[in-house]
């Protein structure tokens, strides 16, 4: 039997901003019940209270904090960079300071185009082209 997987921690960012949505909606809700029907609207947002405001505000910057803090690591800006030291070192190039392969370490970003069949290979034709025009090229 396998073990139950338990369900993530909520983010509170997410818990907060809903909160806050929630309690915008139901203070529009209730401010608008309790107008009379032909009195002017006012504008729901200008009349928000200060602590919905301020609960929205953080959610809102918990949840831009955990997008940068939970981000993978950067890579370099150019690809070719990038690749090229996937394909010279492969998986080695990126083993971290405790001997493992980063958790973030995909591979190729490349290699389902490479692996396809039919790909064209231009890196083997150049060899083949290479070693014909040696071998038949010498005559």
């Amino acid at each position: 039997m396998a073990p139950k997987q338990a369900l993530p921690d909520p983010d509170p960012g997410l818990v907060g901003g809903l909160s806050g949505c929630y309690s915008a909606q139901e203070h529009a809700a209730i401010s608008s019940a309790l107008k009379a029907p032909t009195s002017n609207l006012q504008n729901v947002a200008s009349s928000l209270p200060i602590d919905i405001r301020v609960e929205s505000i953080l959610a809102t910057l918990i949840i831009c904090v955990g997008i940068v803090v939970g981000s993978e690591n950067l890579h370099p800006i150019r690809w070719q960079v990038w690749a090229g030291k996937i394909e010279r070192e492969g998986d080695a190039g990126f083993i971290d300071g405790s001997g493992q392969v980063e958790k973030n370490f995909r591979g190729n970003p490349y290699s389902v185009l490479e692996s396809r069949p039919g790909f064209l290979d231009i890196r083997k034709q150049r060899h083949e082209f290479t070693e014909w025009a040696r071998n038949y090229g010498a005559k």
